[in-house]
């Protein structure tokens, strides 16, 4: 509730093109208790005195030479960016009341004045006007409280991602001494994985976790000694399974985190050498029961590994490795991908030609 004191203290002003008009109604404010009470006489200068007073109350008569008294709200309207006029119009019309309150006046005051109407109307606008400023000053206050929090809540996301994409950066390039290949391997890996979920339609923070989290699908390798991992001849059965077990391995080192993008690198890295009809490992899954990351990124995997020299094989050039990935080898067969995946992957072709180049060494 606004007291007494706050109301007495209020801004006004009379804006009558009658100096008597404006004496009379001087003398009415100033004998309630009134301290702040300003006039003009000239209409004009209504706007330019209300852009720095701020008025909290305009006593405005409604007929008046060069300009009016709605033609003065107009121009009111224009500084209240909250919406709220006002005024209090003047007016010995009947017939000019609702079109005053049409134009956003709050009240009227009929002539000739009545000392007891002038004072109580005067008093209960100023009551719900600094009620108003009231109100408005605390919204913005809680409005200023919000974006703070929201400002820190962000710096700390912020902050909480750079923490867990260093976490990333660091277990990929523990990975990289294992194998030197490694590096513009994963880097790829997150263009390619970035770019085909673009395609395929996904919003913007899969995507980004995507990119992040691509990169750790081999960190289990880390866990396979080096005579195995980086052996230049073929596998023998038990090697085969010490090797393949890369997956579940990864999947541990990454599960049990808080961190977005370590539970979707957990999820890539056991998932990732799944196929679509279901020979892939380490559990045999087939079609949707592969998460869409996996599928995502196995396909990647496979065209940059076919781009790439390897132990048991030479680098394939963009051409011939979209026509084993489409047409089959025998050991690399169309039927092991995602088939909407496949076509997306297909009919976009350049793109991950392109980065394959830009990023290779």
């Amino acid at each position: 509730m606004i007291n007494s004191a706050a109301i007495l203290s209020a801004r006004i002003l009379i804006v009558d093109d009658k100096e008597a008009n404006v004496v009379l109604l001087d003398r009415m404010l100033r004998g309630a208790g009134y301290l702040s009470v300003t006039s003009t006489t000239e209409p004009m200068e209504v706007c330019g005195l209300h852009s720095t007073q701020h008025y909290d109350l305009i006593l405005l008569d409604l007929q008046m030479p060069g300009l009016d008294g709605f033609q003065v709200m107009e121009g009111l309207k224009e500084l209240e960016p909250d919406g709220y006029l006002p005024v209090l119009v003047i007016t010995a019309q009947p017939g000019h009341k609702l079109r005053a309150l049409q134009a956003g006046a709050k009240d009227f005051i009929s002539k000739p004045f009545e000392l007891a109407e002038v004072l109580a109307r005067v008093h209960n606008l100023l009551e719900v006007r600094l009620l108003h400023k009231e109100l408005h000053g605390y919204n913005e206050a809680l409005e200023e409280r919000v974006r703070e929090r929201t400002a820190d809540l962000q710096e700390r996301t912020a902050e909480l991602q750079e923490s867990y994409q260093e976490t990333i950066f660091t277990m990929t390039r523990a990975a990289e001494h294992k194998d030197e290949n490694t590096g513009a391997h994963v880097q790829r890996i997150s263009y390619y994985s970035r770019e085909l979920a673009k395609i395929l339609g996904m919003d913007q923070a899969f995507v980004d976790k995507l990119f992040f989290a691509s990169p750790m699908h081999d960190i289990g390798k880390i866990g396979i000694p080096d005579h195995i991992l980086l052996k230049p001849g073929t596998f023998t059965p038990r090697e085969w399974e010490v090797m393949k077990g890369h997956t579940l391995l990864g999947s541990k080192i990454l599960g049990h985190s808080k961190s977005p993008y370590l539970m979707m690198g957990a999820e890539i890295a056991l998932n990732h050498h799944e196929r679509w009809d279901g020979g892939g490992y380490p559990n045999g899954k087939r079609g949707e029961a592969i998460p869409l990351t996996a599928r995502i990124m196995n396909i990647c995997d496979v065209y940059d590994a076919l781009r790439s020299k390897r132990p048991y094989k030479p680098a394939f050039d963009h051409r011939k490795t979209m026509d084993i990935m489409t047409k089959g080898d025998g050991r690399t067969l169309p039927e092991h991908f995602d088939p909407a995946i496949l076509a997306a992957f297909s009919q976009n072709h350049p793109l991950f030609r392109d980065i394959f180049e830009e990023y290779t060494a």
